[in-house]
C-alpha cells in the first residue's frame, strides 16, 4: 500500500507519488523532485492552482515549521516556468 500525503493546497490527501515535495533549503522554498532532500517536507499537487492557493495561504510555512520568512520567489518563478 502506497503512502498517502496531504496537499497543503488544497487540502486532499493523495498517493504521495502524485505530489510534489516542497522542502526549504537557506530560508528558500526548493522543490524536492525526488522526495530524497533531508529535513521536513511539504506536500502539494503540481498545479498552479494548488502551489498558488498553498502560497497565498502561507501553508508552506506552516507545513515546514519555518518560525521566518520563507522566500518563495524562486519557487514561484520556477514552478511557472515548469508547470
Amino acid at each position: 500500500m502506497e503512502p498517502v500525503r496531504t496537499c497543503v493546497g488544497c487540502r486532499a490527501r493523495a498517493p504521495r507519488s502524485s505530489l510534489l515535495r516542497v522542502v526549504q533549503r537557506d530560508g528558500e522554498l526548493v522543490a524536492d523532485e525526488r522526495a530524497a532532500l533531508p529535513g521536513r517536507g511539504a506536500w502539494v499537487h503540481d498545479t498552479d492552482t494548488c502551489v498558488d492557493a498553498a502560497l497565498r495561504r502561507r501553508a508552506f510555512g506552516r507545513a515546514l515549521r519555518v518560525s521566518g520568512p520563507l522566500d518563495t520567489q524562486t519557487f514561484q518563478n520556477t514552478h511557472q516556468r515548469n508547470g
